[in-house]
């Protein structure tokens, strides 16, 4: 029986837009900014920011050092902001369904800026924080730890007391499911924008 979901937040509940966020970060003089940027683990300073190893002031401070001039906050959290492409309203709709009957989480490789706009009346229509969709949120940059580290998803259990049999793992990232399937836990891995309500539907269906 499933009694806990995971979810990624990009590529599952934030469908990303790669070559959109590179466009913003060239047009601001990031001429490597395509080395940098990877759909599922960051590298360099990127990944930095994401395992919390820097802080935002530091992140930009050493960007604009790579770049040769400085870089204002709005400036890169526009540029970051072009990974998302859209906030899927009916897929939050449909987990805030899911609350009655299980439990859920968010373990995301994820970043200051887009943890701010998460926490903001702007995210979605409705005014609803990320927070308030989920019993806990499990970022990357607040653990020093990432997917597909299986690091991260021990912390997790340990922090959570959930038992990997008995939760679904939903990611869209092949090498982050292979971790969780590796610990125990039901997958699923549905490509970047995919509705993937009914199968998820069929999954926890056949979970009962």
């Amino acid at each position: 029986m499933i009694k806990n979901i995971v979810f990624d937040l990009g590529g599952v509940l934030i469908h990303l837009d790669r070559s959109e966020c590179i466009r913003r970060f060239l047009s601001i003089g990031v001429a490597d900014i395509e080395a940098m940027l990877d759909p599922y683990l960051q590298r360099g300073l990127f990944l930095d920011l994401e395992l919390g190893r820097k802080d935002e002031p530091t992140f930009r401070a050493e960007l604009s050092r790579h770049i040769g001039r400085d870089l204002t906050y709005q400036e890169v959290y526009h540029a970051l902001h072009g990974f998302l492409l859209e906030v899927s309203v009916p897929k939050f709709d449909y987990i805030d369904s899911l609350r009655q009957h299980y439990r859920l989480y968010l373990l995301s490789n994820t970043n200051p800026y887009v943890l701010d706009y998460a926490a903001g009346d702007t995210f979605l229509p409705s005014g609803r924080t990320l927070d308030t969709y989920f019993d806990r949120i499990y970022a990357s940059c607040r653990m020093g730890l990432c997917k597909p580290d299986k690091a991260i998803f021990l912390s997790m259990i340990a922090d959570s007391g959930m038992v990997p049999e008995e939760t679904l793992f939903v990611d869209d990232g092949p090498a982050n499911v292979a971790t969780a399937e590796a610990l125990g836990f039901h997958t699923y891995c549905p490509v970047n924008g995919e509705d993937w309500i009914p199968t998820l539907e069929r999954i926890l269906s056949e979970h009962q």
